[in-house]
């Protein structure tokens, strides 16, 4: 617990700092030790039913009432298809299920994972794609290097925009939130497509449907409002869109989607075990973007970066550098930021008392609490206008872990301390 020496020891802080988010997408899910597939015990045909018709999958007859055949996308005769009962109340409902599943599991058809994988992870999906030129060897399956590593990066872009945005409205975030938005990716997962030009990912309803709404709210908003200044000029729809939101990080996700392509596109559907969220339709249309949205959409971004105001902020930081240019005087400080703003680091310009008790603290492995105003320049990363800074007391187990920090960084001190 942080509380400042001379204040009494009922104010508290958060003392721990949060664990590094992971940024990489996780594993395809299984719920069966034996094959890794779905418990067919646990599958609703319904369910199955929307998702290959989702997937292109096209139901070709059978026994009305009580099963349905499907066949996968692309021409008839070349694949096995599908017996998937119609309800669960046959005594073979559970066979047909099990055998359906085998079926998919070793289906050559792109589609067949993704529709095991939403039966395994109930899901809302999203999915990205790019119109680009086909490669010389494009009827092959290859793929441009270049082009689907901009698909993966945009749709990355794209998703930690929502999550940023579910943890705030801003037309620009910067360094708020990252960390939290970034713990949200870490639950989603993506299944990619042959071909490199297009991508889905899988938002588990627990933990990614607010994700998921958000930015069908903000696709939404951004589309209109590209529409709205393309037939106008204004820019006035877009400061409405930030309470959908909209963000400089959503533009830039965009103009990183679309550029260099033909034309780029996002669609949302909902897991069908879950139903459509409230205020949203139960088949949103998809959002498509084109090069001529690109200049909307640049202005909108700057306009998003130089507007976005400066906070007031009181925060509790240890310190992890001291600079200055000679050994009396005003100086510079860096802070590991443990409570106050939702930003990991901030830089500050100390006067020479303020900077004398910020190296005390660091010495003894104490952090500090100072008050200021977060720019926005800079990514929310600099302090300015800094007052009222004082050591705050920490336990032990929070000060051994400072004092790590301490002799990590003894270097930076050192610099410090003799003014180079």
């Amino acid at each position: 617990m942080h509380r400042p020496m001379d204040e009494p020891v009922h104010e508290v802080f958060p003392s721990a700092v949060r664990p590094h988010p992971a940024e990489q997408a996780g594993p395809w899910p299984t719920t069966s030790p034996a094959d890794g597939l779905p418990d067919p015990a646990r599958v609703d045909p319904a369910v199955l039913g929307v998702l290959l018709a989702r997937h292109g999958w096209q139901r070709r007859g059978g026994a009305p009432g009580r099963y349905s055949r499907w066949t996968p996308p692309g021409p008839p005769g070349r694949s096995t298809s599908l017996l998937v009962p119609d309800t669960t109340a046959f005594p073979d409902s559970e066979d047909l299920l099990a055998e359906a599943l085998t079926a998919l599991a070793r289906s050559a058809a792109p589609s067949a994972r993704e529709v095991l994988v939403s039966l395994a992870v109930p899901s809302d999906e999203i999915r990205w794609w790019r119109d680009v030129p086909e490669p010389a060897a494009g009827t092959a399956g290859a793929a441009g290097w270049t082009g689907a590593e901009q698909l993966h990066g945009a749709a990355r872009q794209i998703l930690l925009a929502g999550a940023l945005a579910v943890r705030g409205r801003a037309g620009y975030h910067g360094a708020r939130h990252r960390r939290r938005a970034l713990v949200t990716l870490g639950s989603i997962l993506i299944g990619p497509a042959p071909g490199g030009r297009d991508l889905t990912a899988f938002l588990p309803v627990q933990a990614g449907r607010p994700l998921a709404v958000r930015l069908y709210h903000a696709l939404h908003a951004a589309r209109e409002a590209v529409d709205y200044q393309r037939a106008t000029g204004g820019m006035e729809a877009f400061d409405s869109a930030v309470e959908a939101g909209v963000s400089r990080e959503l533009t830039e996700a965009v103009i990183a989607l679309v550029r260099g392509s033909e034309g780029a596109g996002i669609a949302l559907d909902w897991a069908p075990a879950a139903g459509a969220p409230d205020g949203c339709p139960a088949r949103p249309e998809p959002v498509e973007f084109s090069p001529g949205d690109l200049p909307a959409l640049r202005r909108a971004g700057a306009r998003y970066l130089r507007d976005e105001p400066a906070v007031t902020v009181r925060i509790t930081g240890a310190v992890v550098r001291l600079r200055r240019s000679g050994p009396r005087g005003a100086g510079i400080v860096r802070l590991r930021v443990l409570a106050g703003a939702e930003v990991p680091h901030v830089r500050l310009e100390l006067d020479e008392e303020a900077y004398r008790i910020a190296g005390q603290a660091h010495l003894v492995g104490l952090p500090v609490r100072v008050e200021g105003r977060l720019e926005s320049r800079g990514g929310f990363r600099r302090l300015t206008r800094a007052s009222q800074v004082v050591p705050v007391q920490v336990d032990e187990e929070e000060r051994d872990r400072l004092m790590k920090s301490l002799q990590e960084n003894v270097d930076y001190f050192e610099e410090a301390c003799t003014g180079e």
